[in-house]
């Protein structure tokens, strides 16, 4: 269900106490228990005794280290210490076996490209080939990777139908050739597509939305999607024009920014109310590239907050681009299963609203308060790196937090 944040909502962040000067505290403490010992130790007991004030110190030093680590990034997680110790067992055991089968140069095998707003369904093709999760064992296997990429069916021009018709034979075909479907009626098997298309290409196989794991950009109830079963796949608009943003509040001088195409209805509003606004910067179209360079892209660093409403699904690559340039993402949206919605706390580094709340926009963005505008523009910093893939892939970026919400899902029945 989607998190509301709205008029009444909007201070139940966590105190705006710094985390710095928590953590500095922390180590105030620990510095003082330390002195105190030693003075102790050292007045009171013999001096072969000085080992066990190392220990002492070891053990006290080693817990500092661990409580400013969990200082660090207790904020953006839901549960941090459930989540490093289920990661950490992740990245050791988790196996993925791909199927082998189709024709690489046709749709199988592949992404179409490793760029572009869909560029995530290409980078996941990828990164998997690449990560030490792939197994050549099938009987190893916790999950079934069915590699048939609709974004490169697109490309190469294929209807809609003729997709189902090809996605169909070649489920049918592994189904027919291989054991491992039928154990599990298709649970532990999972699909990946970032384009909408691909999910389209879908719906007309019911066992395969059904029963198997579905990865998506696109995590819509219209769609079918099921969030205990299913996965909300990032979409990331790669590569970046320029670099990350963040740890820049003081060059934030404007309130809040949207521009893009209306094609939603949510969309039409927010432009028909705010287009004219001296403290909103709302434009109904995308800006021109005539204007000069990368403007659009250069925005996102001058402003507080920046408008993610659906267009013509919940979803958008405008939400990772906040996040990558550190403008604080306002969702508006009356249902988005967000990415790593089950990870992460997107109340802690995110605006979210519903559509309804598109009138009252500018009151309710004035009213959060300077001390949670920082708070939730550092933990924005903390999770830029959950929302960029990288090849090969490394430890907490897009790709590994995707394979961490597939191994929360890998629990399934055999038959």
């Amino acid at each position: 269900m989607l998190m509301t944040f709205g008029k009444q909502t909007q201070h139940q962040s966590s105190p705006p106490a710094l985390l710095s000067i928590r953590a500095s505290l922390l180590l105030l403490a620990i510095l003082t228990l330390l002195s105190f010992t030693y003075l102790a130790l050292k007045y009171t007991t013999p001096a072969p005794q000085v080992s066990f004030l190392c220990s002492i110190s070891k053990v006290s030093v080693a817990k500092l280290i661990d409580a400013v680590a969990e200082e660090e990034f207790s904020d953006i997680y839901h549960s941090p210490q459930v989540f490093k110790l289920n990661y950490a067992e992740m990245e050791k055991k988790f196996k993925v076996y791909i199927y082998p089968d189709g024709d690489p140069n046709t749709f199988y095998q592949t992404p179409r490209k490793l760029t572009g707003k869909y560029s995530s369904e290409g980078y996941f093709f990828q990164n998997i080939r690449e990560s030490g999760f792939r197994t050549d064992d099938p009987d190893q296997a916790h999950l079934f990777f069915i590699p048939i990429s609709c974004h490169k069916m697109r490309g190469k021009g294929t209807s809609y139908e003729n997709m189902t018709i090809i996605v169909q034979n070649y489920v049918e075909g592994l189904i027919s050739k291989y054991p491992y479907w039928n154990r599990t009626l298709g649970a532990d098997h999972f699909f990946v597509t970032c384009h909408d298309v691909g999910v389209r290409a879908t719906e007309g196989l019911p066992l395969l939305v059904k029963n198997s794991i579905r990865a998506v950009c696109s995590p819509s109830y219209d769609v079918g999607f099921i969030p205990h079963k299913d996965v909300a796949l990032p979409q990331v608009l790669q590569p970046f024009a320029l670099p990350r943003g963040g740890n820049d509040l003081e060059n934030r001088t404007n309130l809040g920014f949207w521009a893009g195409h209306r094609n939603s209805k949510i969309r039409v509003i927010l432009a028909r109310l705010w287009e004219n606004d001296t403290e909103l910067d709302i434009s109904n179209n995308r800006i021109s590239r005539a204007m000069g360079p990368l403007i659009y892209q250069k925005r996102f660093y001058i402003n507080k907050f920046c408008i993610c409403p659906g267009g013509s699904q919940v979803n958008s690559a405008r939400i990772t681009d906040s996040i990558h340039y550190g403008c604080i993402p306002v969702i508006l949206s009356n249902y988005y299963d967000l990415p790593f919605n089950d990870i992460l706390d997107w109340r802690k580094f995110s605006v979210i609203l519903k559509e309804s709340d598109v009138y009252q926009l500018k009151q309710i963005l004035k009213n959060i308060s300077d001390a949670e505008l920082v708070v939730l523009h550092k933990n924005l910093v903390k999770v830029q790196r959950h929302f960029q893939w990288n090849s090969p892939p490394v430890s907490y970026d897009a790709f590994h937090m995707v394979m961490y919400d597939l191994w929360l899902r890998h629990h399934t029945i055999k038959y």
